[in-house]
């Protein structure tokens, strides 16, 4: 289901634009994601993900996630962030993409995921300029 279409669904708006929606729904699926550990040290991975339209949240998955730094940095912490990012042309140099940062829930049943809640996005190469906002 369409982001528009979950909005639609459950009377909701999406916080993110028509044109993110887009972007996060395209077959990329892969980001990377950044936690911070326990000293404080910053941790950077590539994840996969994908655009949960009905919660309007991103679902990071991959193999034995819940055995994993950044989850266990999740559960400590609950804060992640996450960059999907590509290159829409090298001449001219066109790069695009988005971050969401915000509330991180670590879940482990039934199948092993971060869920992050956006609390800030900035999206910059979708719509001809950057976006960025608290939502």
């Amino acid at each position: 289901m369409a982001a528009a279409e979950a909005a639609a669904a459950t009377g909701t708006e999406s916080r993110f634009t028509r044109a993110e929606v887009e972007y996060l729904s395209a077959p990329l699926r892969l980001g990377r994601l950044a936690t911070v550990g326990a000293d404080g040290t910053p941790h950077v991975v590539p994840v996969g993900f994908f655009h949960e339209a009905t919660r309007d949240v991103i679902e990071v998955t991959g193999r034995e996630l819940a055995k994993t730094k950044k989850f266990r940095d999740v559960e400590r912490s609950g804060r992640a962030a996450i960059v999907v990012d590509d290159l829409a042309s090298v001449d001219p140099w066109l790069p695009r993409g988005i971050e969401i940062r915000g509330r991180a829930e670590a879940i482990r049943y039934p199948m092993p995921r971060i869920r992050i809640h956006p609390e800030r996005i900035v999206s910059w190469g979708l719509e001809g300029r950057r976006n960025a906002r608290s939502v």
